[in-house]
């Protein structure tokens, strides 16, 4: 059986220090801890509205409608209860419209929008991009699937 010779040991290369000028050098962690951590002054007198994300090009910021509280018998239902049939509803509340929402007038024609803000609208059932904020959740849809625009969301029951 052959033997094997060592290779020649040879010093590793220099490790390259990174100097920053200035004060304060860059942290060595991406965390700050909470304490260190500085809130923006002028976002806390804004409303939770203004704070919502603005829908970029053909999106539509909707929030899922929640369904009473209290049933017609009298019966309160549990907040979790509500939260599950907000997750599959099929109305929503139109929060924020995209720039370009409703623009394509091949698609849509060169009339009025489907919808606009402050409109209840019906959705599929799990369409959108969900997210949790103060109070709920909201979706963003694409703008082609908003399904119908609604009065009343009470007319509509989940199947």
């Amino acid at each position: 059986m052959p033997t094997r010779t060592p290779l020649p040991e040879t010093e590793a290369p220099e490790t390259p220090v990174l100097k920053f000028s200035g004060e304060n050098p860059a942290p060595s962690t991406p965390y700050i801890p909470r304490g260190d951590r500085v809130l923006d002054p002028t976002l806390l007198e804004k409303t939770l509205l203004e704070r919502l994300p603005q829908p970029t090009g053909w999106r539509v910021l909707v929030m899922p409608y929640k369904g009473r509280a209290k049933t017609t018998g009298g019966v309160f239902l549990p907040d979790d209860v509500r939260d599950r049939e907000a997750l599959a509803t099929v109305v929503a509340y139109v929060l924020k419209v995209g720039p370009l929402a409703y623009g394509d007038t091949d698609k849509f024609g060169k009339g009025e929008p489907w919808c606009k803000e402050k409109d209840w609208v019906c959705i599929g059932r799990y369409a959108g991009s969900r997210f949790r904020i103060d109070g709920g959740e909201v979706r963003i849809l694409n703008d082609d699937e908003i399904i119908a625009t609604i009065s009343d969301p009470e007319d509509i029951q989940n199947v």
